[in-house]
């Protein structure tokens, strides 16, 4: 595992009480770590022990936008919405940190303290002496674990030959088990399907073969028994798309209602399409999220929505692959500002309008390094 010496001098220098050098060595290194979940939670949690609640709030918000279920973060943003006598927010927070983590020590003891006082003069009094006792904790230090790793090479490569000695090939493949897939039992075709897997008449964006048709649901399946969602949907909206078999297609409707909604963690790695080529054939992307990254202008927040036009790729303020609107409906009380001199990720679901084929984002989260949250 490799340390990060930057973020590691920061967290040793916050632990020793120096919050304003942690924060300054942060600071400097800002554009480095743009979209680092670490990054953000550090900072947050630093500003937080420091004072500066505004900052605290913005970057916890940051980080909750890579990684939404992370319970420190819950209990930072808790934290500062228990300061402001939001009991309402707060609580929501930790019963989500409590639903993640059962035994949290910080969420028990908040929640109890919110019972114990229940007026809000006793709570606010508990508050001004005892605020820093329900602060998520600053991340330790990483350890380099180079000198470790060094020193049991040798170790584990005996172990490791050991064991290839002593254990059958069959013990080894139970020992070395795959990763877990998704179970699709239910959505395999039947011999019926596979006998007439299409239509003969009708009008059809998508015409396939008898192979082509099962070819083309297998290989979905088998993605979106690998948790490949997105993937899985392109396939499956050429199905319903195209003159497949009605059981056919309403499995794959099926399919498509059971796959999951990513998040900035779980969906980066992925081969995500770009603007270009969802244009080219925008019907094949219907409901795929994506992460693009870009510039937003012609802002618009309501009571109900945020919308912008988002300039995408032109983050870098060299290229631009199209502009395209973006909307994020309010819910969940997360609302949040975007800074239109900063790039931004936004992950998104695209939604094709069946009229013209136009190309929008249903916004689910954005990052932004620079932003500045109301609070």
């Amino acid at each position: 595992m490799r340390t990060d010496p930057i973020l590691n001098k920061a967290s040793i220098l916050a632990k020793k009480g120096n919050y304003e050098g942690a924060l300054k060595i942060l600071k400097d290194e800002e554009d480095r770590y743009y979209g680092s979940f670490k990054y953000y939670y550090l900072y947050a949690v630093i500003c937080l022990y420091s004072g500066s609640f505004v900052e605290a709030h913005s970057n916890f918000n940051l980080a909750r936008k890579i990684k939404m279920k992370d319970p420190c973060t819950m209990l930072g943003l808790a934290i500062l919405y228990l300061k402001r006598m939001n009991i309402n927010q707060a609580v929501d927070y930790y019963l989500d940190v409590q639903e993640i983590e059962p035994t949290n020590r910080i969420a028990k003891k908040a929640l109890a303290v919110i019972r114990k006082n229940s007026e809000s003069e006793a709570l606010s009094d508990w508050l001004t002496d005892n605020l820093v006792k329900l602060f998520p904790p600053i991340p330790a230090p990483v350890i380099d674990t180079k000198t470790i790793v060094f020193g049991t090479l040798t170790l584990s490569a005996a172990a490791i030959l050991t064991l290839v000695i002593l254990l059958n090939l069959n013990a080894i493949k139970t020992f070395f088990k795959p990763k877990e897939l998704r179970s699709t039992a239910e959505f395999i075709l039947s011999d019926d399907d596979k006998n007439a897997p299409v239509q003969i008449d009708g009008s059809f964006l998508y015409i396939l073969t008898h192979d082509q048709a099962i070819k083309l649901y297998e290989e979905a399946l088998a993605l979106f028994r690998q948790f490949k969602d997105e993937e899985a949907k392109i396939n499956l909206n050429k199905i319903i798309k195209s003159n497949a078999s009605i059981p056919i297609i309403n499995r794959a409707k099926v399919i498509m209602d059971n796959t999951q909604v990513p998040s900035f963690d779980t969906l980066k790695d992925r081969n995500i399409p770009s603007l270009s080529d969802v244009r080219k054939e925008p019907a094949l992307y219907d409901n795929v999220h994506v992460i693009w990254k870009g510039m937003a202008s012609n802002i618009n927040i309501t009571n109900e929505y945020t919308r912008f036009d988002f300039l995408v790729g032109y983050d870098t303020r060299r290229t631009l692959e199209g502009i395209i609107t973006v909307t994020f409906d309010i819910t969940n009380h997360i609302q949040f500002t975007i800074n239109p001199e900063h790039p931004l990720e936004v992950l998104g679901k695209i939604k094709v309008n069946p009229l013209n084929s136009a190309v929008s984002l249903q916004g689910i989260a954005i990052h932004q390094s620079g932003r500045l949250d109301n609070f």
